[in-house]
């Protein structure tokens, strides 16, 4: 069995943005073609497989682990840097409510929030503080900050009516289904800069366009950003202090589901993409690259796009084919600059930046608790992700450093490194950080979202009641098919 050790240092290997791996390829399984037999079969190892693959075990049941990619993880990937560091190429920040994810006992330490942030806009860049009436709200005029405080009051408000475990039964739902965000915002945010602080939050939560959202589901998105004694707010999603923001994991993202797969061994089978489950009598058979499973029970844990391009025998209900046809990845790219320092600290900066145009909009410090160096991170999102899709990554790094100095100065051109995570591209994910539901969805498919199909049980973040899109909604979402299978079998 694998120990902890050579999982975390394997993880680390690799040029950055390549999938480094996560599990030797002789712990893992993968070194030839295998059949195997298991009570249950878990589809991915991303954080909701292998929280659901320790309950079942640890509950006693036999357990196989198959996933497509030659890591743990994924959503979440350390990308190694030349300096001998890493950073994170896809999910990192966690913040309060987020109980699940900080019960696996990764360290954490505190996203750098000292300083002010930087609004770029209309070609002025102007500093402002964090601790504000209404948070990190950048200084726009006075006019807009009003319409602001009251829109942001008013889907607080609506999201308290959203229920997590089932937002279809809203009492509003089918009103808040028929419009799209773009919609309700123009009715509501009628002050240009209150549309544009809306604009960048719905970009920087969902990596999605408001036009490309209902109104429902950014409701019960807000509702989920909390927990059972906590009730979701906007304010919540938005924030680095007090928000989902506000921590990382010492050593990256990714040591939390090494650490899970640590505690598997060679359960957990790598390069090994599922292309088929069928039923066989009371049992399945799930067939991957070079390893064939029969299980009692299947869990399915990897993003419903994803899913959808398994061939499932039989057909899966039309309800569930058709939600899954209907809940397209958002856009997201992360682009990381490395620097001998982080300058922009000496300057009273927190490397966080708000902006109305450029390739990257918003910015977080990167580097590591003992700022040994100096790290930018941009999310590059949206319409402006799907831009760079087909673009070099020397034309990517071009236009994001462009930004950076735009933003922090001229030092900001000249990084030592940089390194690139474009998910849109990503074979086994296309796109992130989670599945979106334009109007129609959830009022028309959202039961199917949790429904079993038979012995087949559903994973992974998007069908999480709580934190939605994040780690601790993958977690959570584990926690809870483990539950859900270990009562049926």
């Amino acid at each position: 069995m694998a120990t902890e050790r050579q999982l975390s240092r394997r993880s680390l290997l690799g040029a950055a943005g390549a999938g480094a791996v996560g599990l030797t390829a002789s712990a893992a399984g993968t070194a030839a073609a295998a059949t195997r037999t298991a009570d249950v079969c878990v589809v991915g190892a991303g954080l909701a497989g292998l929280t659901a693959a320790r309950d079942l075990v640890a509950a006693g049941r036999t357990v196989v682990v198959l996933e497509a990619r030659d890591r743990v993880g994924g959503r979440v990937l350390n990308l190694s840097l030349t300096n001998g560091g890493v950073t994170e190429g896809g999910g990192e920040f966690i913040g309060p409510t987020q109980d699940r994810i900080r019960a696996l006992g990764v360290a954490t330490f505190a996203t750098y929030n000292t300083g002010k942030n930087l609004l770029y806009k209309d070609g002025k860049k102007t500093p402002y503080a964090t601790d504000g009436l209404l948070g990190s709200v950048p200084p726009i005029d006075a006019a807009g900050l009003a319409n602001a405080a009251i829109v942001q009051a008013t889907l607080d408000d609506l999201a308290k009516q959203i229920p997590v475990d089932a937002p279809w039964t809203a009492a509003k739902a089918d009103e808040w289904d028929r419009q799209t965000f773009e919609t309700w915002l123009r009715a509501n945010a009628v002050i240009p800069s209150a549309k544009f602080l809306f604009d960048v939050a719905c970009t920087s939560i969902f990596s999605a366009e408001p036009r490309e959202l209902s109104f429902l589901f950014v409701l019960f998105y807000i509702a989920a950003a909390g927990n059972a004694s906590n009730p979701g707010t906007l304010e919540r999603l938005t924030e680095t202090a007090g928000g989902a923001q506000e921590l990382r994991f010492v050593g990256g993202s990714q040591l939390v589901p090494i650490k899970l797969a640590a505690t598997l061994g060679d359960r957990v089978v790598l390069n090994s993409p599922v292309r088929s489950i069928a039923k066989s009598g009371s049992q399945y058979v799930v067939t991957a690259d070079g390893t064939t499973v029969t299980a009692r029970r299947v869990v399915v844990a990897v993003p419903p796009p994803i899913a959808a391009r398994i061939t499932y025998d039989p057909a899966l209900p039309a309800a569930r084919d058709q939600l899954t046809q209907r809940l397209p990845m958002a856009s997201v790219g992360k682009a990381i600059a490395i620097y001998d320092t982080p300058f922009w600290r000496a300057d009273g900066l927190n490397g966080q930046v708000v902006s109305d145009s450029g390739v990257v909009s918003s910015t977080f410090d990167n580097s590591p608790p003992d700022a040994s160096y100096g790290a930018l991170m941009g999310f590059i999102e949206a319409d402006e992700a799907r831009k760079f899709d087909a673009a070099s990554e020397a034309e990517v790094r071009a236009a994001v450093l462009k930004d950076y100095a735009t933003y922090f100065g001229e030092k900001a051109a000249s990084p030592s490194s940089f390194v690139l995570q474009r998910w849109n591209n990503e074979p086994y994910t296309r796109g992130g950080p989670v599945s979106i539901a334009a109007p129609g969805v959830l009022t028309q498919y959202g039961p199917a979202l949790r429904t079993p199909v038979g012995g087949i049980h559903w994973a992974g973040t998007e069908t999480s009641t709580f934190w939605m899109g994040f780690m601790d909604g993958a977690v959570r979402s584990g926690e809870r098919v483990a539950k859900e299978v270990l009562g049926a079998l």
